[in-house]
């Protein structure tokens, strides 16, 4: 009966748009409407006195935007946000008082909000649902509109016109398919969301399974942690008790007064109030209702009191009004000669009341059944009671629950209800403990199920190439694992990992926190957070991107492109590679059965990500996934091959996404190299550890040897010395040509030191410094070095020959002369079979990983199959 719960706003303010309070104001300053963005030109506009929504007379009736104060109720799916650390946002808006964010506010990792730090506790938990966490699992999804935040340029899906603003909050947009509207347009749009334009690439949130219910969102999107500041509830509390100063200086006038305000024992407990500033002769009902409307309250203000408390109450743990009748005799006016400072509301106490319940198994909306119950209502009478409303009457009792779920914006916490208790006195004590938190909880009616509870956890940075059994055992020596709750459920012998399968969330968690101070043969362990893909469930032409990104590639550009992507598409499918590598990404997609791969970075950690491809790919469905690139080292070769460009520069992340799904499918060898040393090289001359020659390595873009390699290794120990300068592609520039011109004197000859062998022939070499092999045609930075004259005696290089390029370089000033583009190397050969003799130890470098090779041999050969590759298509975008 939704007559019985529509009391609303009826009562207290005629037919005022949705929850808000709006009474007319005297102008001070330029102000715009939220409504249609216009100016309001005159003196007099309307503001909400809750949520400081500003509109002009003419708009009041059209206005749709709910207030703050009942965003509550209009949530579909309770899913707790995912803040970081607070930060500066310019020319961004509040969502919960509309007003800009001036001081460091929170904004959320996985959707659009942003918030004041102290105005986050009245946010509610309305970010996206990116998975079913065996909750309220939806198969069709909804649009998920979010308030304002635009671009100015924004315009309308209906209408066409301006719907964004940097004056205010305003204009509506769903953030799964991205699609803007006016707040009066957004309203006709039909609610099912089929996400847009990047439909096909993003991995479908009813697809995804992640029961998480100890971890923080932070843990659950893999979020790295080094971000995080360390702040728990207690720092917030000084947010909030100085954040809510920032409206009200401590008022000087003296015809007004201010106090503070605690909506609760929780609030007392944490002196966590607001400040509010009312006339000296205030009638008691305007000071109840200004102190409801801090806490972004709109009920009628009779439901309320104010009772003032001393410090002796403040030590006794529970702050109880012992005798009513007493007390309300001397409330009389709030103000008497001595002032208490500090108030706290309180609900009056009711015989009966109106609650909602909303159930929890339908698919669609919130509708909810409201209920009438009084004294003697306990929770079992209330199911009972609510079944045959919702046509369930023919069914067990036993069988269905009554859950409380408070929808907190950093968290959301459930509590089933015992069948005896008194759901009159539980409201009471939960408006007792706030009455910030009585707004933002519901009541679901849940059938009782068996709930699973199965955690994903992957653990790295194990000794690599053990048994099972052995993995086993360094976990429940390192970690003491139960084995009853916790099963090693896949291996990954080469790389050194396992995933372990947990059925107790405390186990879970016990687990995740204690691998972070783990440390096995002198390597820290690292654990991520695994969600299960359903893979059957994926739609038949949807092919999910699955993105890798470097945060520390050249240029540390990865941070708000990690932001981003996470934004346009599902979280869980973005895989930041300082957290575990490349491997928990494919482990999670090993079951999707056609899948493509963005890498952002250099062109190290697209060798990197080949790989880690190379060594799984027996075990994934979809074993060939084409990858694409988005540059963001130093020198991008490979990037630049494939049309992906020199570098990234902060093109529009959507943009990049609609290219790689329109990016043509090309194929790509790949060659093994083989180190044979006969004897270990003399390491640390000058006092610097050499790195690790490796024996056998990967190569995609061009292997060096000599000068090349030579300030390869130079600018290696440069960046090892000092990494924090190297942030800008400029500087790494500028640090290459100073180890270059210090080589300028240096004459070697290279071609006396070593032998080369090609297809089984020996090759005589002419008298160069730095022999190169090289796969594609862009070296050193887009340097072509082949040259692109024609030539009898080779084939016209590709990236798909099975042929490798061999060129000599003179010197470093013939490397500059090619930097340049008025020279190419001298050609040497063309094959695919290589071996090369050193007779002394000489520096080698392999797409940009140098080091000193000892003499012996090194041999080169095509290895596997070739890579799929994904090459930018040279069509403009569509529009």
């Amino acid at each position: 009966s939704p007559v019985l719960g529509g009391r609303g706003r009826a009562a207290a303010g005629g037919s005022s748009p949705p929850g808000h309070a709006f009474r007319r104001v005297t102008l001070t300053k330029p102000t715009f409407c939220h409504y249609c963005t216009d100016f309001i030109w005159g003196l007099a506009g309307y503001q909400c006195e809750v949520c400081n929504f500003m509109s002009h007379e003419k708009c009041l009736k059209n206005v749709k935007i709910p207030c703050s104060c009942i965003a509550p109720s209009l949530v579909r799916v309770p899913v707790a946000h995912c803040f970081g650390p607070p930060g500066h946002y310019k020319r961004k808006f509040c969502t919960v008082c509309r007003k800009s964010l001036e001081s460091p506010a929170f904004r959320c990792e996985v959707c659009e909000l942003h918030v004041h730090t102290d105005c986050v506790l009245f946010a509610c938990s309305d970010c996206r649902q990116c998975h079913q966490d065996g909750h309220l699992d939806h198969d069709i999804y909804h649009h998920h509109w979010r308030e304002g935040n635009l671009s100015s340029s924004a315009r309308c899906e209906f209408c066409k016109k301006t719907c964004g603003s940097s004056e205010v909050l305003s204009g509506m947009r769903c953030e799964w398919c991205g699609i803007l509207a006016h707040a009066a347009c957004y309203v006709i749009v039909t609610p099912e969301c089929t996400f847009g334009r990047l439909r096909n690439m993003i991995l479908p949130p009813s697809c995804v399974q992640l029961f998480s219910r100890n971890f923080s969102k932070l843990h659950c999107f893999r979020i790295s942690e080094n971000l995080q500041t360390e702040s728990d509830e207690d720092d917030d509390v000084d947010g909030l008790t100085q954040g809510s100063t920032k409206d009200i200086q401590i008022s000087t006038d003296s015809s007004k007064q201010t106090l503070k305000i605690f909506d609760g024992n929780d609030a007392v407990k944490r002196n966590q109030f607001r400040l509010i500033s009312v006339p000296r002769i205030a009638k008691n009902e305007e000071v109840v209702e200004a102190a409801l409307r801090a806490y972004y309250i709109n009920d009628d203000q009779q439901e309320y009191e104010l009772q003032t408390f001393t410090q002796q109450v403040l030590l006794s743990d529970d702050v109880i009004n012992r005798n009513d009748a007493a007390e309300d005799s001397n409330l009389g006016s709030v103000f008497r000669e001595s002032v208490p400072e500090a108030w706290i509301i309180r609900a009056k106490p009711k015989d009966e009341e109106v609650i909602r319940i909303y159930p929890a198994w339908l698919k669609v909306g919130m509708a909810y059944v409201s209920l009438r119950v009084n004294k003697d209502s306990t929770v079992q009478t209330v199911i009972k009671e609510v079944l045959p409303l919702l046509g369930r009457q023919t069914e067990c009792l036993q069988n269905f629950k009554l859950v409380e779920v408070l929808m907190g914006s950093k968290q959301v916490q459930r509590m089933v209800l015992d069948n005896q208790e008194l759901i009159l006195n539980r409201l009471k004590d939960l408006r007792k403990t706030s009455i910030r938190q009585m707004n933002q909880t519901r009541f679901y009616i849940v059938e009782n199920s068996k709930s699973i509870v199965q955690v994903n956890l992957f653990v790295g940075g194990l000794p690599p190439q053990l048994s099972p059994e052995e993995y086993t055992n360094i976990l429940k020596e390192e970690l003491a694992i139960k084995t009853n709750v916790v099963s090693v459920s896949h291996v990954y012998q080469a790389q050194g990992a396992v995933v372990l399968q947990i059925s107790c969330f405390s186990e879970a968690e016990r687990i995740y926190m204690l691998v972070k101070d783990t440390v096995v043969n002198d390597k820290p362990l690292n654990a991520v957070v695994l969600p299960a893909v359903m893979a059957s469930k994926i739609p038949q032409n949807c092919c999910p991107l699955l993105v890798f990104v470097n945060p520390k590639s050249g240029g540390l550009k990865g941070r708000d492109l990690l932001y981003s992507f996470r934004k346009l598409l599902n979280p869980h499918q973005v895989f930041e590679l300082t957290n575990g590598g490349p491997l928990p990404g494919f482990h999670t997609f090993s079951k999707v059965p056609s899948f493509r791969v963005l890498v952002c970075g250099g062109d190290g950690t697209v060798g990197w990500v080949l790989g880690a491809l190379e060594e799984i790919r027996h075990k994934l469905v979809c074993s060939e996934p084409s990858v694409a690139i988005l540059p963001l080292g130093t020198g991008n070769d490979l990037g630049r091959v494939l049309r992906w460009g020199a570098g990234y520069s902060g093109e529009d992340p959507y943009s990049i996404l609609v290219s790689v799904d329109e990016a043509d499918d090309v194929l790509m060898d790949r060659w093994t190299i083989l180190l044979d040393a006969e004897e270990p090289a003399e390491g640390a001359e000058n006092g610097i550890a050499e790195p690790e020659p490796p024996k056998i390595v990967q190569m995609n873009n061009y292997c060096g040897l000599g000068i090349d390699a030579e300030l390869s290794l130079d600018f290696h120990h440069a960046r090892e010395e000092e990494p924090g300068k190297f942030n800008s592609r400029f500087h790494n520039k500028g640090v290459y040509v100073k180890v270059g011109l210090q080589k300028i004197s240096h004459t070697r000859n290279l071609h006396k030191d070593i032998k080369l062998q090609v297809d089984q022939h020996e090759v005589e070499l002419p008298s160069i410094e730095g022999l190169i092999f090289i796969n594609i045609p862009s070296w050193g930075s887009g340097a072509d070095l082949w040259g692109s004259e024609s030539d009898n005696r080779f084939e016209k290089p590709r990236i798909d020959d099975g042929l490798l390029e061999v060129v000599g370089v003179t010197g470093v000033v013939h490397m500059g002369q090619v930097q340049g583009g008025f020279r190419s190397g001298i050609r040497i050969a063309q094959g695919s079979y290589f071996r090369v003799t050193l007779l002394k130890p000489i520096p080698v470098q392999v797409d940009g990983e140098p080091w000193i090779q000892a003499p012996g041999q090194i041999i080169i050969s095509a290895a596997g199959p070739k890579v799929h590759m994904l090459k930018k298509s040279k069509q403009k975008q569509k529009k």
